[in-house]
């Protein structure tokens, strides 16, 4: 099988709701980065649909989307949509993850003509076992202990309570909500679909490959798995507020799509609140209707509605989730950044006329000083905050630190933690994991520390060494 991308372009959305929803979705715990301290994407499910929506049956495949042997670039498939397109490889040759193992066009074409406009297929010949399997979820599943909400359960469109699914722990394990692997056996047996949360959190092949494609993109990642019996479907028609890669694992998958109803949802406008309007979408006929077979991986940008079902086997995918930063997040953060301003300013602090009855003016002079302190606002400290927040750094290990620390000498080697997001910040070094001040002739150790690289400890500072080794910055190298 030779690897082909597809790019679909479509035309603008004909229906646009004129009307921003102000409501928080309940069902979506995460929040926009720009509302502050981020929250850990593994806190909650990512937005799927739990209830309700109306079933569209499903036709079979369209013969306009068999796969087809790579073409010249840029060359439409005759007899396809002009807006259905063969795209040309160039994978370079320091390329990362994204286009090692997700794409096939080429980090910057992805870029500018693919990257939140529109979805993209990718065929590949090989698969992707080496980050999640079979044997996986059955571990997982039976092994871990894991509790929820590392698993929640779908059937119908519908998400099962987590009753359903869990039992105590047992002897020495005083919880009472741990999975429960009899009960998952009996739901899958029963059609349901199993969903894996946070993977990125709990399988170490995962957590690597979603802090790399993290750090490529820019944007946090998280990662699910859906594991779906035969001719079932976890989830109906909607849109999530995150853009996806769709990383086919076993068995196949159809998936049904059509364009937005909402472009760019932000992460408080849910499908929910365009229930109406995703349903009429959904009756209509598909632009992409498409199956998905092991190695093969769909980008959807946030807004696509879609719905899929398992073929004749069950089916095993990943969805890695982009919970994309957006202009919307900098202008939080721009306003959050001139508000702290105009908060020193005691004009701006003081009482409204007593018994104001028409504050037109009262506006008038406030917007003044609110564009003009817009205008001076430096909001990159609060966006790098919210960054190092948003996410958690490479896992550590308490022993091998310890023994870091009590071994320490001239020869030890020890490198920056992986995925701390350090960031030198006048004369402190600010992380994911805390501040730490550096003195002036430690300015330099730190700006070595800071390319990632291994460093034996007799190149640099010594007390800085075992300063950053207890605070959880350095590890050793081998770690």
């Amino acid at each position: 099988m030779q690897s082909a991308s597809r790019a679909f372009t479509m035309a603008a959305p004909t229906e646009v709701p004129t009307e921003v929803p102000t409501a928080v979705a309940t069902a979506a715990p995460m929040v926009e980065p720009t509302a502050g301290p981020m929250v850990e994407p593994t806190a909650g499910p990512m937005v799927e649909p739990t209830a309700g929506l109306m079933e569209v049956p499903m036709a079979e495949p369209t013969a306009g989307l068999m796969e087809v042997p790579m073409a010249e670039p840029t060359e439409a498939v005759e007899g396809e949509d002009s807006s259905y397109r063969i795209r040309d490889s160039g994978v370079e040759a320091d390329a990362g993850v994204l286009e090692t193992r997700l794409i096939d066009i080429g980090r910057e074409k992805f870029a500018s003509e693919i990257w939140g406009r529109a979805p993209l297929l990718t065929r590949r010949a090989g698969t992707f076992t080496d980050l999640f399997s079979v044997e996986a979820v059955d571990e997982l599943i039976s092994r871990r202990g894991l509790r929820t909400p590392f698993l929640r359960v779908a059937k119908d469109g519908t998400t099962l309570p987590d009753s359903s699914f869990t039992s105590p722990g047992g002897v020495g394990a005083t919880i009472s909500d741990q999975l429960d692997d009899t009960m998952l056996w009996r739901n899958l047996a029963d059609g349901a679909t199993l969903v894996l949360q946070a993977l990125h959190r709990t399988w170490e092949p995962i957590s690597q490959f979603g802090t790399a494609l993290s750090d490529e993109l820019g944007h946090p990642v998280q990662v699910n798995a859906y594991i779906t019996p035969p001719r079932n479907q976890g989830f109906r028609h909607h849109y999530d507020v995150h853009d996806v890669f769709v990383v086919q694992i076993e068995g196949t998958k159809r998936w049904v799509i059509h364009e937005p109803v909402h472009p760019a949802p932000l992460r408080n406008q849910p499908w929910t609140d365009h229930r109406a309007a995703v349903a009429r979408a959904a009756a209509e006929p598909a632009c992409i209707d498409t199956v998905l077979e092991p190695g093969d991986c769909l980008y959807l940008p946030r807004g696509w509605i879609h719905a899929a079902e398992a073929r004749g086997e069950i089916s095993i995918h990943l969805t890695v989730g982009v919970h994309t930063w957006t202009r919307h997040a900098l202008a939080e953060h721009l306003t959050r950044a001139a508000l702290a301003a105009l908060g020193d300013d005691p004009e701006m602090r003081g009482a409204l006329p007593m018994g104001i009855d028409d504050p037109d003016d009262e506006i008038t002079a406030v917007r003044e000083h609110l564009i003009a302190a817009l205008a001076e606002a430096d909001a990159t400290s609060l966006f790098h905050r919210a960054r190092r927040e948003q996410a958690r750094p490479a896992p550590l290990g308490p022993l091998a630190q310890f023994a870091a620390i009590h071994d320490l000498g001239p020869d030890t080697t020890v490198k920056l933690r992986s995925a701390l997001y350090a960031r030198l910040e006048g004369s402190h070094l600010v992380t994911r994991v805390g501040r730490v001040a550096v003195a002036d002739d430690e300015t330099p150790s730190v700006t070595r520390l800071l390319d990632g690289e291994p460093h034996p400890t007799k190149t640099l500072a010594t007390d800085l060494v075992e300063r950053l080794l207890r605070a959880g910055i350095l590890v050793p190298a081998e770690q």
